[in-house]
């Protein structure tokens, strides 16, 4: 009998045991504090172990706004009060429609432009009289472009930026064609 106990005690592989215990059949247990996982049920592996670990290194641009975020020398972020709230948010919309009336400004500017030369072009188109053989023959010319900028030339318009700056000289005096 002795070596019956002896037998289920090695197999039970808990603590001694109890009069349940040698009623039911003995089975290892299969769960251990160790092997217990907190994850959730999942199909898919768990990933390995990458090689570069990039958790213990952060990034320096966080480092940097961190910095500068928590630096003692950086002023308290504003607090505005109502009235000064009111006061930023209209002169802030003062601001968005003088931009917004510049804009305008410029754009109906071109469109002016653009008008002004679809007017001309059509005047060049119209200009001889329909069904001759000079038909329109002004506005082909100008639209072709063909030798005015020489053989291999490039447009005016490609010579410098276009930008709203005046060039450091005005007017080339030495400029011939």
């Amino acid at each position: 009998m002795s070596s019956l106990l002896k037998s289920l005690r090695t197999l039970s592989m808990g603590p001694s045991p109890t009069p349940l215990a040698l009623a039911r059949p003995a089975v290892p247990k299969l769960t251990s504090p160790k092997t217990t996982s907190s994850r959730a049920f999942s199909t898919t592996p768990p990933l390995g172990a990458r090689k570069n670990d990039k958790k213990n290194k952060t990034d320096p641009r966080i480092t940097l706004i961190r910095y500068h975020m928590q630096h003692q020398k950086t002023p308290r972020p504003l607090r505005l009060s109502r009235l000064r709230a009111l006061r930023h948010w209209t002169i802030h919309r003062a601001w968005m429609l003088a931009r917004r009336r510049k804009r305008e400004e410029e754009e109906g500017e071109l469109m002016r432009m653009h008008q002004s030369i679809y007017n001309a072009c059509e005047a060049l188109r119209t200009m001889d009289a329909p069904g001759t053989k000079d038909a329109g023959r002004l506005y082909r010319i100008a639209m072709e472009k063909r030798g005015i900028f020489r053989a291999g030339g490039v447009p005016i318009e490609y010579a410098r930026y276009q930008t709203d700056t005046p060039a450091r000289e005005a007017w080339n005096h030495g400029w011939t064609r």
